[in-house]
């Protein structure tokens, strides 16, 4: 038997020594621990919460997740309608550009802050470790519920995107073939039950299945970039430097300016996986280093890779409108086809849907720690069934089935109409950069210096990267609300549905918050034993006798 334990002593884990910004902070409490403990459990008791997940992920199993949720091929052709329709092949190679660089701020803000709080609730947890003396619980209830909103739109946009691709080349395929709303909806429901199936394994596998999931989606890329110029029927095969480089094309009612800016949209939602390893961390060894690490590798590549693939489209693409507004209902198929033609662009629109699938199966995974986070702490209506971890799978099975169940709400937009569905999209991108936003703010502006940084933090830089951060999300968050046109041509089939959705759920978060939830939740609820109101203890590993000290037992 352990000599400490035999010996009715226990030892504190002391959150200074181990760089972790913990809300034991607001409490002057230690959590305690009674058996020996790796480097990661220590940190994750030290922020409150006890080890529930086998740590089977590995640096490059966290960043293939993340990066399979980026899914740069098939989520740029889920929203090519935006940046090439609303300011061209210029406005959307500089629009990349631009929004790619200003989103590396927030990425890098956010690897901080993981490294200095590695859980899986990531986002709504340092909301409330960081926020004012008593406004931690408003503030992780505000951000939980937009990082769950966006997460929750995760499952739901990708696969509607999919299913509309897998029936766009039944229709190539097939031309007397002719989709249907319905026939989309199905094929929807299929597709989230058969990720379902896959997500609710053994953490080590769906490491390994996302592994496979990013070598595909760097597999399509590369044919893409290659393919698509070497291969163009067209002469000449590639569009001139002055087209790519200088021509904007607003497809809006508003300023060329203002319909630059719109069509951020593509890149901000393309680029807004790269929260998983945040997620994930309780699941990564080694997580306070190897998961802010995946965050910012994942958006770098983002950043590159991503601007290889609009240059090929925009060297590429002959008519601009066909493709946006063609006889096929997805974008990046009739691109293939006025490219490649018939043969060559199905086989070539193939590989992106397949790359697109392991895209909806990452989202999946991220999309359920959260619930699994958020029910943990009580935050969700049925927490207690949600935070569940199945014994055999030691994974959040539960959570996994709600957020699928979710998405097949969600779907039923598509009846409404096009612009209806395709606020998921918009609804994604500014529900997850308001999440991601809200703790950067708080560490700049309210804790000062009182968070403490991990082992992978920005030094001095770390206020100016933060204030870019912030700035950046502040413009875009209005700027993705407004529809693509005004006045007489504005009706109820063209409107941008993103604020009522949005605004609708998050006012209804705000009222449950103040008519109800104010008097119950309290933000992190501490699931591991711990010091109760007893002096700061000097150094991690100080050992306490439990008849000096008095602690309190968390289930």
């Amino acid at each position: 038997m352990d000599p400490v334990m035999a010996s009715g002593r226990r030892r504190t884990v002391d959150e200074g020594t181990l760089h972790v910004t913990s809300v034991f902070q607001k409490t002057g409490d230690h959590a305690v621990l009674d058996h020996v403990a790796d480097a990661d459990e220590e940190v994750l008791v030290a922020l409150g919460y006890k080890q529930e997940f086998k740590r089977d992920f590995s640096l490059l199993s966290t960043f293939s997740v993340s990066f399979s949720v980026l899914g740069l091929l098939p989520s740029i052709a889920s929203t090519l309608s935006y940046n090439l329709a609303y300011s061209g092949p210029a406005g959307s190679v500089w629009g990349w550009v631009v929004a790619g660089v200003l989103i590396q701020f927030v990425a890098l803000s956010m690897a901080e802050i993981c490294s200095s709080m590695p859980t899986a609730g990531g986002l709504y947890y340092a909301s409330a470790v960081l926020a004012p003396e008593g406004w931690g619980p408003l503030c992780s209830w505000i951000t939980g519920w937009s990082n769950f909103l966006g997460q929750a739109t995760g499952p739901c946009s990708v696969n509607y995107a999919l299913s509309s691709m897998i029936l766009t080349a039944a229709e190539i395929a097939n031309p007397d073939y002719t989709a249907q709303t319905f026939h989309v909806y199905l094929l929807l429901l299929a597709l989230l039950i058969f990720e379902g199936l896959l997500t609710m394994n053994s953490t080590k596998f769906i490491g390994r299945l996302n592994v496979a999931g990013t070598v595909a989606n760097l597999v399509a890329l590369i044919i893409f970039i290659i393919w698509m110029p070497v291969g163009s029927i067209n002469t000449p095969k590639t569009n001139s430097n002055e087209f790519v480089w200088t021509e904007v094309i607003n497809g809006t009612e508003w300023p060329s300016g203002f319909a630059f800016m719109m069509g951020f949209l593509s890149v901000i939602w393309t680029m807004s996986g790269y929260d998983a390893p945040f997620h994930l961390s309780e699941e990564c060894s080694n997580a306070n280093i190897a998961s802010p690490r995946a965050i910012v590798l994942t958006a770098q590549l983002g950043l590159y890779l991503g601007w290889a693939i609009i240059l090929v489209i925009a060297y590429t693409v002959q008519n601009i409108t066909d493709v946006v507004d063609g006889n096929y209902g997805q974008p990046m198929g009739s691109l293939c086809l006025q490219v490649l033609g018939p043969k060559a662009g199905l086989a070539l629109f193939s590989l992106n849907i397949i790359a697109q699938f392991f895209v909806g199966q990452g989202c999946t995974v991220a999309s359920s720690r959260v619930v699994y986070a958020y029910s943990r702490d009580g935050a969700l209506p049925g927490s207690r069934w949600l935070k569940k971890v199945n014994h055999k799978t030691h994974t959040p099975v539960n959570a996994v089935w709600f957020v699928l169940t979710l998405g097949a709400l969600l779907g039923l937009l598509m009846f409404a109409s096009p612009v209806a569905i395709g606020a998921v999209f918009s609804i994604g991108a500014i529900a997850q950069y308001v999440a991601f936003t809200l703790p950067i703010a708080l560490k700049l502006f309210v804790v000062g210096d009182k968070f403490r940084p991990g082992p992978w933090h920005l030094g001095r830089f770390s206020k100016p990267v933060g204030f870019i951060a912030c700035g950046y999300v502040l413009i875009m968050v209005p700027v993705l609300c407004f529809p693509a046109v005004k006045g007489a041509d504005l009706n109820t089939l063209n409107m941008n549905y993103t604020c009522l959705i949005y605004g609708g759920v998050m006012s209804l978060a705000l009222l449950w918050y103040a008519v109800d939830a104010r008097k119950w939740f309290k933000g992190p609820k501490i699931n591991v034993d711990h010091l109760i109101h007893t002096q700061v203890l000097d150094g991690q590993g100080s050992e306490v006798n439990q008849d000096e000290v008095s602690f309190d037992k968390k289930e």
